[in-house]
């Protein structure tokens, strides 16, 4: 009988050891990202005072977007969520630079003038419009509302960079809706997973990604 006991013993496995929880960094980088998003809708249809309160934007997008993006980032990468990282990264660098752009619109800084400014405001809007555009095409594989959200930033960028270039300002109250518009299909993403996070079952539909 003991030589029976210790063979069953010896025979039972170990119980597996208890998993640890991974954090999610996307719901740090869109939650953050939802006031700087309303707060650059709001100034592209007229509610802040493009022409003498530009500057008051710098709180809500270097800091509420462009910081915490940055931490989503490194958190990101530090979990080898690749595309995540990467996403958030080209986010974290553009309200970044966003802010300092204002400041140096507003302050005088960087050597910008009145006369420059609209070839400095093109240049930057063009680049992170290929950008944006360059990250939609490499995201098809995501699911369809990952999609439908780069997609109206890049409408986004599109309008703001022919508005300035052209200088049609008519085309800034349409960028502020898309901006609201994505905003409302990143606040969509967010309450998905902080549901899922906090335990619930199910999720809400996402769509089929346009690649598989």
């Amino acid at each position: 009988m003991s030589a029976e006991i210790e063979t069953d013993l010896t025979t039972t496995p170990a119980p597996a050891a208890a998993t640890e929880p991974v954090g999610n960094p996307a719901l740090l980088g869109l939650m953050t990202l939802i006031p700087s998003g309303v707060t650059l809708g709001l100034w592209f249809v007229g509610y802040l005072d493009t022409a003498t309160l530009a500057g008051g934007m710098i709180p809500a997008v270097a800091v509420s977007a462009g910081i915490f993006q940055l931490f989503a980032a490194t958190w990101a990468a530090r979990l080898a969520a690749n595309t995540v990282a990467a996403i958030f990264a080209l986010f974290a660098a553009f309200w970044l630079s966003f802010g300092l752009l204002l400041a140096g619109a507003t302050s005088g800084w960087w050597g910008i003038t009145a006369d420059n400014l609209a070839s400095v405001q093109s240049t930057y809007l063009l680049s992170f419009l290929l950008a944006f555009i360059l990250l939609t095409l490499a995201t098809l594989r995501l699911p369809l509302v990952f999609t439908v959200g780069f997609v109206l930033v890049v409408l986004t960028f599109a309008l703001a960079y022919f508005g300035v270039s052209s200088g049609n300002a008519g085309l800034f109250p349409i960028a502020g809706i898309t901006t609201f518009a994505f905003c409302v299909v990143f606040a969509y993403i967010l309450v998905d997973g902080m549901n899922q996070d906090l335990g619930g079952t199910g999720g809400l539909p996402m769509g089929n990604p346009v690649l598989r």
